[in-house]
């Protein structure tokens, strides 16, 4: 072979390799920087992905909310209509933040508490809006409810030849 064809090749595979490693460096790096959004409901049933930061979202339960004296810490249950989850936050909350509203909360989960420790809540902008996210996870919540109610109900019918 050629020693200029040998040398054009080196930096060919060179070139490949050294964007192969930024590529697949990227790739990791946003990986650990997506935020998975999860209902009271997954959570419930260990969907949730431990110690890393994700979404809450759902429905502030109505008469859950209460304030720790004159601190800014607020401490709040989140349902799904099915399941609910304990939420503590230190911060000033949005101004459209109440019962019965839908909302979104950024946090990690206390697995010793099983409290969500919230560093960002976001609340609906108006009264015809729910986050798709949270309207996703009530729907796939309320299909599994269902589905829990007939299983039982399925296996205790009869056989039609006895």
């Amino acid at each position: 072979m050629n020693p200029t064809r040998v040398r054009r090749m080196w930096v060919v595979g060179l070139i490949v390799l050294g964007a192969g490693g930024a590529i697949a460096l990227t790739l990791t790096a946003l990986n650990q920087n997506i935020q998975h959004f999860f209902s009271p409901s997954d959570i419930a049933d260990g969907k949730s992905p431990g110690t890393r930061t994700f979404r809450l979202g759902g429905i502030v339960e109505e008469g859950s909310v209460g304030r720790a004296g004159d601190a800014l810490q607020v401490r709040f249950v989140v349902t799904d209509r099915f399941r609910t989850q304990p939420v503590e936050f230190e911060g000033i909350l949005p101004d459209l933040f109440r019962e019965g509203q839908s909302v979104v909360a950024t946090g990690t989960l206390d697995g010793a508490r099983g409290v969500f420790l919230a560093q960002e809540v976001l609340a609906k902008h108006d009264e015809n809006y729910m986050p798709t996210e949270v309207a996703d996870a009530i729907a796939r919540a309320k299909e599994r409810q269902v589905d829990a109610t007939l299983a039982p109900a399925q296996t205790a019918l009869p056989s039609p030849g006895t």
